[in-house]
């Protein structure tokens, strides 16, 4: 079965840490909703699912996966070279390099980077307190 933030982890961590759940759920949805509509030199461009393929994508890497949620999205909008930046950065992220970072998604500006960088950190930072919070829902019944 499923353990989302949204149905377990935010109310588990919000009875344990008044307050906290609210406030780490605030900083997810702003990351994940930060968007200019752009894409390169595209503008007025829907980015919502490619948010949502890089923040799957994470918790896959992670073996969160989701049954709602179709996985082909991942590979028809994350190319390879975006992959393994993701892998690398979510994974070890002692091992990104100038060069990894220069090499995925050429024609896109600094700030898009950034934001793929966000997301990264933010999917999985929620993919980490799922494990732990999963664990304590486990042990508490």
């Amino acid at each position: 079965q499923d353990y989302t933030w949204e149905d377990h982890g935010y109310s588990l961590i919000n009875r344990l840490y008044p307050d906290v759940g609210q406030l780490l759920d605030e900083k997810f949805q702003v990351v994940y909703n930060l968007t200019y509509n752009t894409i390169a030199m595209h503008c007025g461009v829907d980015t919502s699912m490619l948010r949502r393929a890089i923040w799957n994508y994470v918790h896959c890497v992670f073996g969160i996966r989701y049954d709602d949620y179709d996985y082909g999205e991942v590979n028809q909008l994350l190319e390879r070279s975006l992959k393994i930046y993701i892998k690398t950065v979510a994974c070890y992220p002692e091992k990104t390099t100038k060069r990894m970072y220069t090499h995925f998604w050429r024609h896109f500006k600094h700030s898009e980077k950034v934001h793929i960088n966000l997301l990264l950190l933010e999917a999985r930072m929620q993919a980490a307190l799922l494990y732990a919070l999963r664990a304590v829902t486990r042990y508490m019944t």
